[in-house]
């Protein structure tokens, strides 16, 4: 495994200079400002993430605003009360995407959403504290509690909240087998340990937030 200074050094050479490589790169969101999203953005964004998988992401959003009206603006403790029969009237509304399963998550992650406030104040204060370095398991408590948010859409979804993680792209995977650190997409859990391990040493190292290792790992794969 190769350590930053050649990450570091490799993108400086791709970029061509150390502003256009900083300009990049992006930032996650501070601690304080994860905690202070309410519960029915956080929902919003959930649902959200569900209904791009799949689908061109600029189709789902530009019905996103049909998507909150039907939804009561994903309040949580009011979605988690919509039944199979709402639900069943919701398919029959053109401006949605009209896919049941996706539909019945809704009320589900709503219901995750209450749990975790419940236990922890808000779903904010959840994803606030929950350490970068142990991101797998931020991504195995929302596959494991949530619906529809195994695979990569638990690692997208924090990304898209400004959660600090990094995403295990097919690039970024690829970064890593080139390294020795896994041979195959990672999905055990020792697989997903090594992984965590090496984005851990390269924090250390560098100081940088993990979704720009993320991205400049990426960025070593020649295609």
């Amino acid at each position: 495994m190769r350590d930053y200074k050649w990450l570091h050094e490799y993108c400086l050479n791709r970029f061509g200079s150390t502003a256009a490589l900083e300009a990049y790169l992006p930032l996650p969101k501070a601690a304080e400002e994860l905690r202070q999203i309410s519960d029915d953005r956080y929902l919003s964004l959930i649902a959200l993430r569900v209904f791009r998988a799949g689908l061109k992401h600029s189709l789902v959003d530009a019905k996103w605003p049909a998507f909150e009206t039907a939804f009561f603006g994903f309040a949580p403790e009011k979605v988690v009360l919509m039944g199979a029969e709402h639900l069943e009237r919701l398919m029959q509304n053109a401006q949605l995407i009209r896919h049941l399963g996706k539909l019945k998550s809704v009320p589900r992650n709503a219901q995750m959403v209450l749990d975790v406030a419940r236990e922890y104040g808000s779903f904010g204060a959840l994803i606030a504290d929950w350490p970068v370095t142990d991101s797998v398991g931020l991504w195995k408590y929302l596959a494991k509690h949530g619906t529809h948010l195994g695979g990569l859409s638990a690692p997208r979804l924090l990304r898209m909240m400004g959660k600090d993680t990094f995403i295990p792209s097919d690039d970024v995977v690829a970064a890593l087998k080139a390294q020795q650190i896994i041979d195959k997409a990672p999905s055990s859990q020792k697989d997903l340990a090594a992984v965590q391990a090496a984005f851990n040493q390269w924090h250390a190292q560098s100081g940088r937030p993990m979704c720009q290792l993320s991205v400049m790992l990426a960025h070593t794969v020649n295609h």
